[in-house]
């Protein structure tokens, strides 16, 4: 069995330019699959609250559902860098709370990190200074949405774009281990993750930065009717799961299943 990556084997990867691969994952069975599949880092994302709850968006979801998924994918690992994110409303209110949160969330769920969305450099300090890793997140973070509203990309204005390149190295000064940049132009990608020691993880962020992170589901096919433009469909899922429970449903109505093959004998 292969150990688990740490914080220090992410940025031994941006070191010696390995680039990190990335993919959200929200229970057992779909991280077993990962895991084995070699992808270096898992993130049990708050972006559940719409793939799995069928929210719009990720506001709602709370302390308990990230504990009890983050809980389900460490159990389903033995290889991946674990990060949990932490839901909205569980670091902004103060450090101390987010010290608190950030706590429980590790030792419930046994991960390898937190995460969370902003430029909360005091936080990231003392988290790192009390031994839990911690993984940034910055571009458009998710949590902002009502803030943000239509304007998913972040970066575009010279000012906002300073302000980003600003927040990533206090962050990295801070002592976390990576960065998630989600949907900044390709040159502030390229430009943040020339600059960070620390891999920067891209989504929606370009062709040059040190990793790549999806949701599991997209690259799946798990929504055939809708494609992010910053992802790309490696199978159809969800096509052959609508085959396959189609096939299921006929051979029962048909009485073709059970077969006798399928009988338990005593």
């Amino acid at each position: 069995m292969e150990k688990r990556l740490t914080s220090q084997d992410m940025i031994k990867m941006k070191a010696r330019g390995e680039r990190v691969t990335a993919l959200t994952a929200y229970d057992y069975s779909m991280a077993r699959a990962i895991d084995r599949a070699g992808v270096d880092m898992i993130l049990v994302g708050d972006s559940l609250g719409m793939v799995v709850y069928g929210e719009e968006n990720t506001l709602r979801v709370t302390m308990d559902q990230m504990i009890s998924h983050g809980s389900a994918v460490v159990r389903g690992t033995s290889r991946a860098f674990v990060a949990v994110d932490m839901p909205f409303m569980s670091f902004q209110v103060s450090v101390e709370e987010g010290i608190r949160n950030a706590g429980r969330l590790m030792s419930a769920t046994g991960a390898s990190a937190v995460k969370f969305e902003g430029s909360h450099t005091e936080l990231a300090g003392r988290l790192v200074e009390c031994g839990i890793p911690v993984v940034g997140h910055l571009g458009y973070t998710p949590q902002s949405v009502k803030a943000f509203g239509r304007e998913i990309v972040r970066g575009r204005a010279m000012e906002e774009r300073e302000r980003i390149m600003d927040w990533a190295l206090k962050l990295e000064e801070a002592g976390i281990t990576a960065l998630v940049l989600e949907s900044v132009p390709e040159s502030l990608g390229k430009q943040i993750s020339e600059e960070l020691r620390i891999p920067v993880i891209g989504i929606g962020s370009g062709r040059f930065c040190d990793g790549e992170i999806q949701v599991c589901y997209d690259i799946m096919g798990l929504y055939p009717d809708f494609t992010p433009k910053h992802t790309r469909i490696f199978s159809q899922v969800g096509r052959t799961v609508t085959r396959s429970v189609k096939k299921y449903v006929r051979a029962v109505k048909e009485r073709t299943f059970p077969g006798e093959e399928n009988v338990l004998r005593p």
